[in-house]
């Protein structure tokens, strides 16, 4: 049996009972198909970035992407890019980024695979993939078809997706992006980005320089994969920034008047987790067994040693998730896919 946690970023999770590397779309459909004809439980898993697997890993097929292949054409003032769902994610934002393509440059440095990014609606300094994705081809494996999917059949939100409402039903096999043909960034919206690179904010910059002030920023947060850096053993941001409704900001707002907040359209409110888990009592470095929140970057859980179970992991996870709660009231939600373990069940 294979072990899962080689394949994933946090370096956690047991045995595959069946594990498959497929190359191609086709191998993909062909897995699932069968699989699905027979009963069999399947996991596919890209870059293994934003996934946390149980130490009992997983009862079943893994099915883990390894296809390739790039195609771009022209579309006036666009570039439309097609790219199949293994290939990596950083290397196609180097690429656009030097090709003069504008539109991904804020999501410099994330690691895992093409595949990913419309499931998670990734996003980062002010950029969501949401904005630039025009197509996803998928096997519904509930109508055992490939579809091609348009963005607004996506139902894209703040790191969220139909596709990540509707678990298991669609697996992306390729994602469509229409890129800007431009030298210079998308307006940059994020103010910590738009402070490093000394502009206002909705002001554009070269493409290069974007790009570079973004991985600065991701590498003084342990947010850029480095060997060296036991702080990148993790899965990223582990909580995702509460979205608050008027009356849920209200009581946050009694609570803990002047918190920091972003305004958003209908009344509700987008709350910084970083600065609720900070405010709890949870600082950088804080420790529990051999888990440990990133010494550079509240939001990170991570395993430092390698020497932690996903036990640890998620006990550490139900520990700040609960300490917030108790403080403000508000349920911090894991932005990482849970495999086998779920962050409401007893730590064992």
């Amino acid at each position: 049996m294979e072990m899962l946690a080689p394949y994933t970023t946090l370096g956690l999770g047991g045995p595959a009972r069946r594990f498959v590397e497929a190359a191609t779309a086709e191998q993909v459909v062909s897995e699932l198909a069968e699989a699905d004809r027979t009963g069999e439980r399947v996991l596919v898993l890209g870059g293994g970035s934003n996934v946390v697997v149980a130490d009992d890993g997983f009862d079943g097929l893994v099915v883990r992407l390894a296809s390739e292949g790039v195609s771009v054409s022209r579309d006036g003032e666009q570039v439309i890019v097609t790219v199949e769902a293994g290939e990596s994610w950083e290397p196609l934002v180097a690429r656009a980024v030097a090709e003069g393509w504008s539109g991904l440059e804020c999501l410099s440095g994330i690691p895992g695979l093409v595949g990913a990014t419309p499931i998670q609606n990734v996003g980062a300094y002010g950029q969501e993939v949401a904005q630039t994705i025009r197509c996803v081809r998928a096997y519904d494996r509930r109508t055992r078809h490939v579809v091609d999917l348009e963005a607004r059949q996506c139902g894209f939100s703040y790191r969220d997706s139909a596709f990540k409402r509707d678990p298991g039903r669609h697996v992306v096999l390729a994602v469509t992006y229409a890129l800007d043909v431009s030298g210079l960034s998308a307006p940059v919206a994020y103010k910590e980005l738009a402070g490093r690179l000394g502009v206002e904010p909705g002001e554009r910059v070269p493409l290069a320089r974007a790009r570079e002030a973004v991985l600065e920023l991701r590498r003084s947060k342990g947010m850029v994969i480095d060997p060296a850096d036991p702080d990148t053993r993790s899965a990223g941001s582990f909580f995702t920034n509460p979205v608050l409704g008027s009356e849920e900001a209200e009581r946050l707002e009694a609570r803990a008047p002047g918190h920091p907040r972003w305004e958003l359209p209908g009344g509700s409110v987008k709350v910084p987790a970083a600065w609720l888990i900070e405010q709890a009592g949870f600082p950088k470095g804080y420790t529990r067994g051999p888990a440990r929140i990133s010494t550079k970057h509240t939001l990170a859980l991570t395993n430092p040693t390698g020497e932690a179970t996903a036990a640890d992991l998620l006990a550490l996870a139900r520990e700040v998730r609960d300490g917030v709660r108790e403080k403000f009231g508000v349920t911090l939600v894991n932005e990482p896919v849970l495999v086998g373990c779920a962050l409401d069940a007893d730590p064992e």
